[in-house]
C-alpha cells in the first residue's frame, strides 16, 4: 500500500495515452498552456495598478466622462422566440 513506483506511473502514462492519444493530450497541452500564461498575465497587470500615479505635472489630463442624457423616455418592445424555418 506504499506509493506508486515509476512503472505505475509508466503504466498509467500509456493508458492514458492510448485513450486520448497524442493529439488531443497536445491540444489539451497548448490550452492548458495559454491558460497558464493567460493567468500569469492578469497578475502581472493587477500588480501593475497597485503601483503610485505619476506625478501631476506629468500626467497627461483625461477628458471627462460622458454625460449621459436621460429625456424620461421608456423604450418598450417585445421578445420573441426564435424560430427555426
Amino acid at each position: 500500500m506504499g506509493s506508486f513506483s515509476i512503472w505505475h506511473w509508466l503504466v498509467v502514462l500509456v493508458i492514458v495515452l492510448l485513450i486520448f492519444g497524442t493529439k488531443k493530450l497536445r491540444n489539451l497541452g497548448a490550452d492548458l498552456g495559454g491558460a497558464v500564461k493567460g493567468f500569469k498575465d492578469g497578475i502581472k497587470d493587477a500588480a501593475g495598478e497597485d503601483k503610485p500615479a505619476e506625478p501631476a505635472a506629468a500626467a497627461t489630463p483625461t477628458p471627462p466622462p460622458p454625460q449621459q442624457v436621460t429625456t424620461g423616455q421608456t423604450i418598450e418592445g417585445e421578445i420573441r422566440e426564435k424560430t427555426r424555418g
